[in-house]
């Protein structure tokens, strides 16, 4: 039996990819196997959102190759997708795929077996129009499930690399989240997560439904017990989205709202289509109407321009708002974006500075965040092993609290009522309450 290995970098849709991927090897008959054993095939699955994400993917592209230096090494992807003769530059590679017919690499695959000579699959992607329908067959080893319902981005963002290597807006249709979601289900997943490159833009080339549909179509799936968003944009939390979050029962009070600045500047300069004002208002209507709602967001540091006082802008927005926990980035220049010829690019030491203030800030808000909660008793969905703590276990709390609590491994996938009892780091010490 032929073996095949995957190396995933990157967002949640590039995992569900990967995911896909390896349904279709499996179909095939392959057996699936760590990425540091020996396989016959190196899928590596690229992220292109920073310089460090290609520096990532080249490494893991030589580390396929170090494994076994017969074997066929496919990048495919993000990165394979905005500059495909640099991916099919380094040593050993044999299949370039960008970012889309990945559905496809079995057929590809065959080729390479036949040919000593790379194969590029990088076409237009600015010109498809066509969701790829790029679903999974196999579920296993997982209690959440993150379910890719869109591609593409028209937001276009000064910074932002992204729409031009995964192209427009192209919806998934419902009927094949509904049965995808089904099937998840059967299988015992107990939370659907949505995910897509631009979640809240789901529906928008369809003009027949939209995320607030599917939220709904969802939540009257039997056998799922959560439904999470990843993540969305202030615009998105209207008075209809509201009213409907409220209603949808099953839904995680939980939400991901990218903020990046705190600044109206740097925000106008980054092409964001929102006011930190609007931002705020956004924020208080989810807490003024759901109950124990955690608010996380992504925040980047050190975009061109960025003075001292626009950062501390930032700062004083962000405690003000005081989130649940923060994705604190550095801008990384990325070629092809306006952004990059940008003037007033920030000092690498001064991007340090500044990304380390806010990761401080971000622990603070989470310590903050979870002591809220001690002494109640929440619903735990349990996901593994801890490894540094025998017999415990890792879960999640509705409103993501990450809960580690003393139990056996059969709970897994198992949602369980535990108290919450101390704060550590950025996780909640838990008790579970079985009786």
């Amino acid at each position: 039996m032929k073996r095949v290995a995957f190396y995933t970098l990157g967002c949640k849709v590039n995992q569900y990819e990967t995911e896909a991927m390896a349904g279709l090897f499996e179909d095939a008959g392959y057996e699936i196997v760590d990425f540091d054993e020996k396989a016959d095939i190196y899928v590596i699955n690229t992220c292109t959102v920073t310089n460090l994400s290609d520096r990532k993917s080249r490494q893991a592209i030589r580390k396929a190759r170090n494994n076994n230096r017969d074997a066929i090494v496919a990048a495919v992807g993000c990165y394979a997708q905005r500059a495909p003769e640099e991916v099919g530059g380094i040593e050993g590679v044999n299949l370039i795929i960008g970012t889309k017919e990945r559905s496809k690499i079995l057929d590809f695959i065959s080729r390479i077996d036949s040919s000593d000579k790379q194969l590029y699959v990088v076409g237009d992607i600015m010109a498809d129009r066509e969701y790829e329908n790029l679903g999974i067959s196999v579920y296993t080893g997982h209690t959440r499930a993150f379910l890719k319902i869109q591609d593409g981005c028209s937001q276009f963002c000064s910074y932002c690399i992204i729409p031009y290597v995964r192209g427009p807006i192209r919806s998934r249709p419902p009927e094949d989240i509904a049965m995808e979601v089904e099937k998840l289900a059967k299988s015992g997943f107990k939370e659907i997560v949505l995910t897509g490159i631009h979640l809240a833009s789901y529906g928008r080339d369809l003009g027949t439904t939209s995320l607030l549909d599917i939220m709904r179509r969802v939540n009257e799936i039997e056998g799922i017990e959560r439904l999470r968003l990843g993540s969305i944009e202030p615009t998105t939390v209207t008075g209809e989205f509201v009213e409907t979050v409220r209603s949808i029962e099953k839904i995680c009070p939980h939400f991901h709202v990218s903020l990046q600045s705190g600044c109206d500047e740097t925000l106008k300069r980054m092409n964001r289509k929102y006011t930190a004002a609007q931002y705020l208002a956004a924020v208080e209507s989810l807490r003024e109407n759901i109950p124990d709602v955690a608010i996380t967001t992504d925040i980047m540091v050190g975009f061109p321009g960025e003075t001292d006082d626009e950062f501390r802008q930032t700062c004083d927005f962000l405690a003000r708002v005081s989130f649940a926990k923060m994705h604190v980035f550095k801008y990384s220049p990325r070629k092809g974006t306006p952004a990059a010829s940008f003037k007033g690019q920030v000092a690498p030491e001064v991007k340090e500075m500044r990304s380390n203030i806010l990761l401080e800030l971000s622990r603070k808000f989470t310590t903050d965040f979870n002591r809220r909660f001690l002494g109640r008793i929440f619903p735990v969905l349990y996901e593994q092993d801890v490894k540094v703590r025998q017999e415990f276990i890792e879960g999640l709390t509705p409103n993501y609290i990450r809960v580690l609590a003393k139990g056996e491994s059969g709970l897994k996938g198992a949602i369980v009522r535990t108290r919450l009892i101390n704060t550590e780091e950025d996780y909640v010490i838990g008790e579970l309450c079985l009786a």
